[in-house]
């Protein structure tokens, strides 16, 4: 059982932060039911219930419901809604509820979808309590959820390696933080680091190191250092040249990432490509770097690993 993201560590509750996450598209759907009389149903369809048109009335109460969210449930981050729908299904002694929401933010629409349900069968029972005493809601649940992390779900784990060039930390004179949060990330979502290695800057044994790691198996290859734009930062010249095909959109979505976050990431240097048919991945030796890295590459990347193998994209 995943731990409550909820709750710090002292149980107390907390808003999750999602500042760091990416915005992306996302949609949610969710449906619910509200039991009532066949002669209530009925009504409803011939627009014969004393307070008005019950349907047009409840399907506006759920899309306000889908916007109040925030309002009404306290660790519910704000979301610019793009869009919300709702659709009815009339059956002889009920009325099925759907709902659809859609954005483009960090955090998902889930509870906006099952909020949007819950307004619209609450307005429904509000204008026909007084011909209906049967009524029930219920069945209220989430049925879709596309964005995120849920996006491109892949239970394949690479192997993974990474590799830290740096003059201090090869001298032992500075920890390797970055090489470790990307080591730390890797194997937290499940995947298999067992190599870890730190050269100097500008080594001449980046190359062959890399050709040792892929022919042992190893798919992707994570280096943190030598990207910047010291006449020692040659990491990124000395991996194009191996690089079988380069991978660019990494890139891009790495770059904006980092540019939406530190006008200076505009100065930072990375590359990706793939080589003898491992993904290597070149990244700048800071630890905010690697941790944005983290953020972008999982679990999106685990999914490239499918396209390489034949399947679809």
């Amino acid at each position: 059982m995943n731990e409550f993201s909820h709750l710090d560590n002292k149980g107390n509750v907390k808003m999750v932060d999602v500042t760091d996450k990416l915005s992306t598209a996302r949609m949610a759907k969710a449906e619910g039911k509200i039991v009532m009389m066949p002669e209530t149903v009925s009504a409803i369809t011939d627009n014969a219930i004393p307070k008005g048109n019950v349907l047009t009335t409840a399907k506006i109460a759920g899309i306000q419901a889908a916007k109040k969210t925030a309002e009404m449930i306290p660790m519910c981050h704000q979301l610019n809604l793009s869009f919300v729908d709702i659709e009815f299904e009339l059956e002889s002694d009920s009325i099925q509820i759907l709902s659809t929401v859609k954005t483009k933010e960090a955090t998902g629409v889930e509870m906006e979808a099952l909020s949007a349900v819950s307004g619209t069968a609450l307005t429904i029972y509000d204008m026909c309590k007084a011909v209906d005493k049967t009524m029930q809601i219920g069945e209220i649940k989430l049925v879709k959820k596309v964005g995120g992390k849920s996006d491109h779900a892949s239970e394949y784990r690479p192997m993974v390696g990474v590799i830290t060039l740096s003059d201090s930390v090869a001298a032992g004179k500075s920890e390797d933080k970055s090489g470790e949060i990307l080591a730390s990330g890797f194997s937290n979502s499940g995947c298999e680091v067992d190599n870890k290695i730190v050269l100097e800057d500008g080594s001449d044994q980046l190359v062959p190191t890399i050709n040792d790691l892929v022919d042992s198996g190893v798919e992707l290859i994570l280096t943190t250092g030598g990207t910047g734009l010291g006449p020692r930062d040659l990491t990124i010249q000395t991996l194009e040249k191996i690089f079988d095909s380069k991978l660019p959109g990494i890139e891009q979505a790495l770059h904006a990432y980092g540019r939406g976050k530190v006008k200076t990431a505009m100065l930072s240097r990375l590359t990706a490509g793939v080589v003898k048919g491992a993904i290597v991945i070149c990244l700048p030796g800071s630890p905010g770097a690697a941790k944005d890295a983290l953020q972008v590459l999982i679990p999106t990347i685990f999914h490239s690993f499918h396209m390489m193998h034949g399947e679809k994209h």
